[in-house]
C-alpha cells in the first residue's frame, strides 16, 4: 500500500498547500474563526480524498447507510497516527486555538457517557441494517479490528477537536451554548455534502446521519465537554465500521 500512500500524498498536497496558506495569512488575525474554517476545509479535503484512492468506501442499503475501511492494517494506523499528530500540531503551536477547547473530565464516567454516546449513533444503522437491509458485502477480518478501532478512535478525535472543541468553542462566544450545538451540527453535517453527492453517491442517508451524529456529539461536548464527544464519535464509527455488531 506504500505506492497508494504517496499516490494519495500527491493528490492532496496542492490543496494542502492552498488551505496552509490561508492559514498563516490569519495567524494575524484576532478572531480565530479563519484559521478555524481553513484546518476544517484541510480536514475535509484529507478526508474525502480516501475514498476515491479506495481507503474507505461508502453505500447505502436500501436507505440506509454503511461504511467500511480498507483491509491494510499499515493503512489504518497510518491515518490515524497521522489524525493524531495533526491534532496534537494545531493544539501545541496555536494557543489561541487551544483556549478554545474545552475537554471535560477524563474519567469513566465521561468515557462511559461517550460509549454510551456512540452506541446511540450507530444504533439505526446498525439496526437498519439487521432488520430490513443487505449488509454490505466486504467482511472485516479480525486482525484488523484493533486497527478499526485506533483509527475510529484517533481520526475522529481530530474530527472532533475541530467540530465541537474549536468550532462550538468559537461559536458559544457570541450565539451562545444551545445555537453553537446546533450550528456546530448543521456545519458538520454540510461538510459532508461533497462527501455523499460528489465523491459518494449515497445522498441523504449519509447527510442524515451525519447531522443526527453531529447533534448527539455536540450536545454531549456542551454538557460535558469534548472527551465524552469524541469516545461518542470514535464508538459509533468503530461499530459501523468493524462489523462486529
Amino acid at each position: 500500500m506504500l505506492p497508494e500512500l504517496a499516490a494519495y500524498g500527491i493528490r492532496v498536497l496542492p490543496g494542502l498547500a492552498l488551505i496552509t496558506g490561508c492559514y498563516v495569512l490569519a495567524r494575524g488575525e484576532r478572531d480565530p474563526l479563519l484559521r478555524i474554517v481553513s484546518l476544517i476545509l484541510a480536514f475535509v479535503l484529507i478526508r474525502d480524498a480516501m475514498t476515491p484512492m479506495g481507503f474507505w468506501s461508502f453505500g447505502s442499503a436500501d436507505g440506509v447507510p454503511w461504511l467500511r475501511f480498507v483491509n491494510d492494517g499499515t493503512v489504518l494506523v497510518v491515518f490515524g497516527a497521522g489524525s493524531l499528530v495533526f491534532t496534537a500540531g494545531v493544539l501545541r503551536l496555536d494557543s489561541g486555538l487551544r483556549a478554545l477547547v474545552v475537554w471535560g473530565r477524563f474519567d469513566v464516567r465521561n468515557v462511559a457517557l461517550g460509549a454510551g454516546g456512540g452506541m446511540l449513533i450507530a444504533a439505526p444503522v446498525l439496526l437498519g441494517l439487521r432488520l430490513w437491509a443487505r449488509e454490505p458485502g466486504q467482511s472485516v477480518p479480525a486482525g484488523l479490528v484493533a486497527a478499526v478501532l485506533f483509527l475510529a478512535l484517533a481520526g475522529n478525535l481530530a474530527e472532533e477537536v475541530l467540530f465541537r472543541g474549536l468550532l462550538q468553542g468559537r461559536l458559544e462566544q457570541t450565539a451562545g451554548p444551545r445555537r453553537a450545538a446546533l450550528l456546530s451540527a448543521l456545519l458538520f453535517a454540510a461538510c459532508h455534502v461533497f462527501l455523499a453527492t460528489t465523491v459518494t453517491d449515497v445522498g441523504l442517508p449519509l447527510l442524515a446521519f451525519t447531522w443526527y451524529e453531529g447533534m448527539v456529539c455536540a450536545l454531549l461536548r456542551m454538557r460535558h465537554g469534548l472527551v465524552p464527544a469524541a469516545f461518542a464519535h470514535g464508538t459509533a464509527i468503530f461499530l459501523i465500521a468493524s462489523g462486529v455488531l
